[in-house]
């Protein structure tokens, strides 16, 4: 590959100089941060760098959840952290989804309102009615939402299901394409004239009082500002508040099955999908979150073969199947769900930490990421 000395004059003048801003990341904080940007700034040149051929996190490797939070999981996590944190990290994903809806359009990422449901196990306490009555009236006061959980327990056995007792239905939930996702979000970029150079890794920055040089695998560029949009790869800058999660996911094989929609069960540790005549399922980082605390894209054989047995055991228990394959991506986490959206100094921002949640919460970090300019 040729180093940045190596260019031509026209291609260092389309990619190279007066960058006013450089992002980090083309996932889809970083594609949504660059559109919001340029809405911002339409006469401002603006370049995006990718590591990878593809992005390499989790932006293309999800599951495809067009969600905001199961009961179990709010319910967990409003134990475990301040009620005005939770209910403000819920808003974000309810704006970025309503941000992303308007921006590339239902059609463009196949988005279905297909509803979800969380699932309880036969060795799990389902929440008590008045703590469902407490959601149910909180999202109607926050976000005029009206009656999202409700008990719809029929859903497992027409679904096959076994070993479930239990099942909340959110009728405001939904899936989407993933790569079609992606693929709108590149091509709006593109439409915006904002530039991409892919494989071209960030290996470190200096900023000054009026620009930032960024060192990259090929050669110094500059830029007015920097973005640092790079989820659970960004534990370097925020050493004691950010964690990298791997996710499992497999998928089978067409086969015959009667479910439809998207689940999720164990408090969002475990989730699980329809696409066509395939099941998706992923998960279980929770059974080894040591090991899964980690950058590496690898397969835990611990996990995958939990994913395997509790398809077999309960998810597809009336339905022979097989795995077609299976991939990892990379999260954001830490002890708070809430992302990280701040200035690393007067020119230098991040937003990171999107909590398993990137594809609802992107949006609106990136929104909120173009106001820091």
């Amino acid at each position: 590959m040729l180093s940045f000395d190596q260019l031509s004059f026209w291609e260092r003048q389309e990619y190279l100089e007066d960058n006013t801003f450089v992002i980090v990341g083309a996932g889809l904080v970083g594609m949504s941060a660059a559109i919001a940007l340029r809405e911002r700034y339409p006469n401002e040149k603006i370049l995006i760098l990718e590591r990878g051929y593809m992005p390499t996190g989790a932006s293309t490797k999800n599951a495809g959840f067009a969600c905001f939070g199961s009961p179990t999981e709010i319910l967990d996590d409003l134990s475990c952290m301040a009620e005005q944190s939770v209910w403000q990290t819920i808003a974000l994903r309810i704006e970025g989804l309503q941000k992303l809806k308007e921006r590339i359009g239902l059609a463009s990422m196949d988005f279905d309102s297909c509803g979800s449901w969380d699932l309880i196990s036969s060795n799990m306490n389902a929440p008590k009615s008045e703590e469902l009555h407490y959601l149910n009236s909180e999202f109607e006061r926050l976000f005029g939402f009206k009656e999202v959980y409700c008990n719809d327990t029929d859903k497992i056995e027409k679904s096959g299901f076994k070993g479930f007792t239990f099942a909340i239905k959110n009728q405001y939930e939904g899936s989407i394409n993933t790569g079609k996702l992606m693929h709108a979000l590149h091509q709006k970029c593109i439409a915006k004239n904002i530039r991409f150079l892919f494989s071209t890794a960030v290996l470190g920055w200096t900023a000054t009082a009026s620009e930032v040089s960024i060192e990259t695998t090929f050669g110094l560029l500059r830029s007015s500002q920097l973005f640092i949009c790079t989820n659970g790869f960004a534990q370097h800058i925020f050493k004691n508040e950010l964690k990298p999660a791997r996710a499992q996911v497999i998928i089978t094989k067409p086969l015959s099955h009667q479910i439809r929609g998207t689940f999720h069960t164990d408090r969002g540790y475990y989730y699980f999908r329809d696409i066509g005549n395939r099941i998706l399922f992923g998960g279980g980082r929770h059974l080894d979150l040591i090991t899964e605390t980690t950058e590496e894209l690898h397969a835990n054989s611990l996990i995958h073969e939990a994913l395997i047995y509790k398809l077999r055991e309960e998810i597809l228990p009336h339905a022979p199947f097989e795995i077609d394959y299976g991939w990892s991506g990379i999260m954001g986490m830490g002890q708070d769900k809430q992302p990280i959206i701040r200035s690393v100094n007067k020119n230098v921002h991040a937003g990171v930490r999107m909590g398993g949640m990137g594809v609802a919460i992107a949006s609106a970090v990136g929104d909120a990421l173009s106001k820091l300019a």
